[in-house]
């Protein structure tokens, strides 16, 4: 059976829900707070994202990496996919159908969606910051610009560049929560995502970050990282109030089981990455809760500052 623009709705709302649940189970729990509609949709840009990513890095659903994988041909694939479904032909790869399928139903800019696979790019050239600003553009592009699809697919306004910019900072929040926690498992995959600039200031020579001699300056690096996590989630959460009841429960869910993670890299200190941070199945309900709770209260009415917070760049449309 096929439904709007050809596709098949059924069949593709299936595989992008059978992908969130194997690729995330903190975003599969945190999506079932949305209502159907919209619950789908994030579903649908999830499995295109989470496709994209694995085809970068030769994974499924990240695991081990394919040895040899040519990450640089497959930017080729993505944008030649990614040119289809926006051309609103089918591709014969149910990730792309998917946005293929959102873009239906959804005006999401390919500005966006081309700031999404710039990250891809720089994962692919392996790509590593020299100086926090270079740390932040890159949070945006593998998340920020992830959280600003998202809050599209949520009804945002393509023209409220101040709420999507506030999305953005939730994504680059998740993406500094991921830096933190992966340390370990980015060096063994011989990557890096810490600041050249930050190993010069904390005397850590080049590829010796993981050596036990310097986990407490490790240590520390996790503390900034944990610091600028929590002034982007705070940020996001004072633009969650913008979005709909069903979707704010569904953000500040998402925001609190996800700084968790961040939270418990830092209170481990020099032992942070003995084992792989996560948020428990009860703190994950907690914050279900916690989430539900402040949307049913009056909405905070003390502004939250973005003084200081890196903003994402701004896109000219393109002519019609």
């Amino acid at each position: 059976m096929t439904d709007a623009g050809g596709y098949d709705a059924q069949a593709l709302h299936g595989f992008a829900h059978d992908s969130i649940a194997k690729g995330s189970k903190s975003f599969a729990l945190a999506s079932r707070l949305f209502d159907r509609v919209t619950r789908e949709r994030v579903w649908l840009l999830y499995a295109w994202c989470r496709a994209a990513d694995d085809l970068t890095d030769g994974q499924d659903h990240g695991g081990a990496m394919v040895p040899g994988h040519d990450a640089t041909a497959t930017i080729s694939t993505i944008r030649a996919l990614t040119d289809r479904a926006y051309a609103g032909e089918p591709t014969g790869d149910p990730a792309f159908d998917a946005l293929g399928l959102l873009l239906t139903e959804v005006d999401i800019p390919r500005a966006v969606i081309d700031d999404i696979i710039a990250g891809f790019e720089l994962d692919a050239d392996d790509w590593r910051p020299r100086s926090e600003t270079d740390l932040l553009r890159y949070c945006y592009h593998v998340a920020g610009a992830v959280g600003v699809a998202m809050a599209l697919v949520m009804g945002i306004d393509p023209r409220d560049e101040t709420t999507l910019d506030r999305a953005s900072d939730l994504g680059m929040s998740f993406q500094l929560a991921n830096i933190a926690r992966d340390i370990a498992e980015d060096a063994a995959a011989d990557r890096c995502y810490l600041p050249v600039e930050w190993m010069v200031e904390l005397d850590i020579p080049p590829g010796q970050h993981m050596h036990p001699a310097f986990r407490p300056r490790l240590a520390v690096m996790a503390k900034w990282l944990s610091e600028m996590a929590a002034d982007y989630e705070a940020s996001a959460r004072w633009g969650a109030r913008k979005l709909g009841p069903r979707s704010r429960w569904a953000v500040l869910a998402a925001a609190g089981i996800y700084g968790d993670i961040v939270r418990e890299v830092r209170a481990r200190g020099d032992h942070a990455w003995d084992h792989r941070a996560a948020t428990s199945l009860p703190a994950k309900l907690g914050w279900t809760l916690r989430a539900g709770w402040s949307v049913l209260r009056r909405p905070p009415q003390r502004r939250i500052s973005r003084d200081g917070l890196w903003t994402r760049p701004r896109h000219e449309e393109a002519p019609a």
